[in-house]
């Protein structure tokens, strides 16, 4: 056999082998084609978009942190110009006045003044006085007009500062202090907590980070990492990007290999200072894996395929229309068949065509016509009567079965056309009906579908075990809690893909032929749009923060008399702007924070540490706050709150004491009293807020725990709030795996309990 005739025996001859093979090759022609260009277009494209963002990234980190140590700068200079630091002040009232304003500026750890012997004289809460500092940096600096000292750990302050998971770190800034006579007459210096620089960092680079695993260094001009991932801490670097930075003023960015043995695509800037800061020479490098970065090539490519499988499948339907209209002629005989089916022996259509099912049918239908109507006569003399009765027994047949199919094509038709996934499962948990949108949505076809177990193909694992129980649950007792009524869960693409859905579930059918009806949609694109309005909203708010910093200090400043005496109208209205710009300050702040808890990105630092002390240091905070009010604080210890540890993120605790301290004070008459108390009760660390105020009105008892809920009497309008606080504090509080509560009497007051596990 010659090799030609052996590859005809592999031509396919059948009209629909033929149609088939076209469309199946034009559709795969086609989806290469679109994952080519698709392809080409990204390459181009994606090494100069990430590049650039990350450039970007770190030119934002790098100006947020020279204009923030600007502010710093313009602080420190501005509080060793007042005159009660070199006028005859009494030593008390000088350390009142640095309390308070550390009190004011939180980022700063210490705030002091030597003299010119090099002895503290005064400084916030009596640290360090009588200290010799004349062979510290700043001391020698500041009086050479050197103002500002790069990152060092804590030295003398290591031991009297509170303990927190990082070593503290400081960049010293100092001014002389000169007295009216122009005589210097000693340095005020303020170490500013390194912690400043993570919060600005995290302000640019959180969102992103999330989205795009990138991540962000800030290096001294020695190669020394002074912030960045904790195994690159301190470490010193020699890289390419380093060297390139000082040369190009607006930033840039390069592909390079690290010392951990991978490349990165690194955007990078170098500080330069901002107005009269000269700046220390830190550099920003934002770096993002090069695997991660080409990322998009990847997603373009498979966004390309799913097309390329969706042209596919419309160039199918077209190819099924067409071949409709080519097999026209096979039509026709299979209707002249179903008349002779039914004994209507009328006028045959043979039909029409040039290959080889056409002919071959009309070759075979023309014979059996032709003996048929030989063989009728016969009949019909032998068993006219019978004949007649069959006859019309065959016509209610065929019309009760055309009703059926009919039926059944409008109800196929109508789950096929639907715009949700459609799920047919049987009593024993196996898939029985399967329609195109749910191929499209989950990815299986309705081939792989059918038969095989619901639980097993389309849910996640965590589910099946449950999914499973209420089946049999159902066949026993005959209920299921989702029957007839929508419900969001999660549902398992083919390709591993975990998606959120709403799926609605019934019973169709009767008797032994019951089945579940599952109508699925997917809520992907609704779930993203939320997330992007959650994200939105924290973009807005971070943005908002350093315009109201700048604000809100300047405002401080004029409200102390920095800028002389103001006129007592002037001076009301300054105090009013300064009160309404801590008020938005607040809110920005209580929004950030609820917006990371419901994203799930509220970080938390939990070590063991007594409570006590963290009530001391809650209660302190808020004294200012409360002598304006015209409260006393006290914070009392019960059987065992002198001892009670628990396992705490202090900074978070420290949030939740003072949401509970404030609201306790707005709602307190001036002259009245809020009492915090620490105690162990039970095996659990119990802290307790309690006020003489107005108390909670019983219409409000259910909400107050709500986001944005404030009670809708007159004096809590006037008190005013965001409605957040609370609601903060429960999330955080769940997060220790604690409870809050609260006891009330209206007139009488309002009592808040923490109650967490004793370490």
């Amino acid at each position: 056999m010659s090799p030609y005739s052996y590859l005809r025996r592999y031509v396919p001859r059948a009209l629909g082998a033929w149609l088939a093979l076209a469309f199946t090759s034009l559709s795969v022609v086609l989806t290469l084609a679109i994952i080519m260009v698709i392809e080409w277009k990204a390459n181009q494209q994606v090494a100069n978009g990430i590049g650039f963002g990350l450039s970007e990234l770190a030119m934002q980190t790098s100006d947020k942190l020279e204009r923030g140590m600007f502010e710093r700068y313009r602080e420190v200079r501005l509080l060793s110009q007042r005159r009660e630091l070199v006028d005859d002040v009494p030593h008390m009232q000088r350390r009142a006045m640095l309390d308070e304003l550390q009190a004011s500026y939180g980022y700063y750890s210490w705030i002091g003044m030597a003299g010119m012997d090099g002895r503290v004289q005064v400084s916030v809460r009596g640290l360090l006085e009588g200290a010799d500092v004349t062979k510290r940096p700043w001391f020698r600096n500041a009086q050479l007009g050197i103002h500002a000292d790069d990152v060092h750990e804590a030295l003398l302050l290591a031991r009297l500062l509170p303990h927190q998971a990082e070593p503290w770190r400081f960049v010293d800034i100092a001014f002389p202090v000169v007295d009216g006579a122009g005589n210097t007459r000693g340095v005020l210096a303020a170490h500013l907590s390194w912690q400043w620089a993570r919060d600005v960092e995290r302000s640019v680079i959180a969102g992103v980070a999330a989205r795009r695993q990138v991540e962000a260094l800030v290096v001294d001009s020695n190669g020394r990492v002074l912030l960045g991932p904790g195994d690159m801490q301190g470490a010193h670097l020699d890289l390419a990007s380093l060297r390139a930075a000082p040369s190009m003023p607006h930033g840039g960015y390069l592909e390079e290999r690290w010392p951990d043995g991978k490349s990165y695509l690194v955007g990078f800037a170098r500080g330069r200072g901002y107005a009269q800061y000269p700046g220390l020479g830190w550099t920003v490098l934002v770096r993002q894996n090069v695997a991660d970065a080409y990322a998009p090539v990847r997603e373009l490519r498979e966004y390309g395929l799913g097309w390329g499988m969706v042209l596919a499948a419309v160039f199918s339907l077209a190819g099924v229309a067409l071949a409709r209209r080519i097999t026209r002629p096979l039509d026709e005989l299979a209707r002249s068949a179903r008349r002779i089916q039914r004994g209507e022996l009328g006028p045959f259509t043979s039909g029409s065509g040039n290959y080889n099912e056409v002919r071959t049918l009309s070759r075979t239908l023309t014979v059996l016509v032709d003996d048929l109507v030989g063989q009728r006569y016969k009949v019909e003399e032998l068993n006219a009567t019978l004949e007649q009765r069959v006859d019309e027994r065959t016509r209610e047949l065929a019309l009760a079965l055309d009703t059926v199919r009919a039926s059944e094509h409008r109800i196929a038709t109508i789950i096929e056309t639907a715009q949700d996934a459609f799920i047919g499962v049987d009593m024993q948990g196996r898939i029985i009906d399967w329609n195109t949108a749910a191929e499209a949505i989950l990815g299986w076809r309705r081939g792989e579908a059918l038969g095989r177990l619901v639980a097993d193909l389309v849910l996640p694992a965590p589910l099946r075990a449950a999914a499973r129980d209420q089946l049999s649950g159902f066949r026993e007792t005959g209920s299921l809690d989702f029957l007839d009524r929508r419900v969001e869960t999660t549902m398992l693409t083919r390709d591993g893909r975990e998606i959120p859905v709403e799926m609605t579930a019934g019973l169709a059918g009767t008797d032994e032929g019951v089945f579940f009806s599952l109508f699925v949609h997917d809520i992907s694109d609704r779930k993203e749009v939320e997330r992007m309005k959650d994200e939105f909203v924290a973009t807005v708010s971070h943005e908002l923060r350093t315009p109201l910093t700048a604000i809100s200090a300047s405002l401080a400043l004029l409200a102390d008399g920095m800028a002389g005496d103001l006129p007592p109208d002037a001076q009301g209205l300054v105090q009013v702007a300064h009160a309404s710009c801590d008020r938005l300050m607040r809110l920005i702040g209580d929004v950030l924070d609820i917006q990371k808890i419901e994203a799930g990105q509220m970080d938390y630092a939990r070590e063991v540490a007594p409570l006590l002390p963290l009530a001391g240091y809650a209660v302190a905070g808020m004294q200012s706050m409360a002598a304006a009010a015209g409260v006393t604080l006290l914070c009392e210890t019960g059987p065992g709150g002198d001892t009670v540890r628990a396992a705490v993120d202090r900074d978070r605790m420290m949030q939740v004491l003072t949401n509970l301290l404030s609201n306790a004070i707005k709602f307190s008459e001036s002259g009245g009293t809020v009492v915090t108390r620490v105690e162990e009760k039970e095996g659990r660390a119990l802290v307790s807020v309690a006020d003489h105020g107005a108390g909670i009105p019983d219409s409000f008892r259910d909400r107050v725990f709500q986001r944005f809920a404030q009670a809708d009497g007159a004096d809590s309008r006037r008190k005013g709030g965001t409605g957040l606080g609370l609601s903060i504090c429960k999330r955080i509080v769940e997060e220790h795996e604690g409870t809050i509560r609260f006891d009330s009497v209206e007139g009488k007051g309002t009592t808040f309990y923490v109650a967490l596990a004793a370490a």
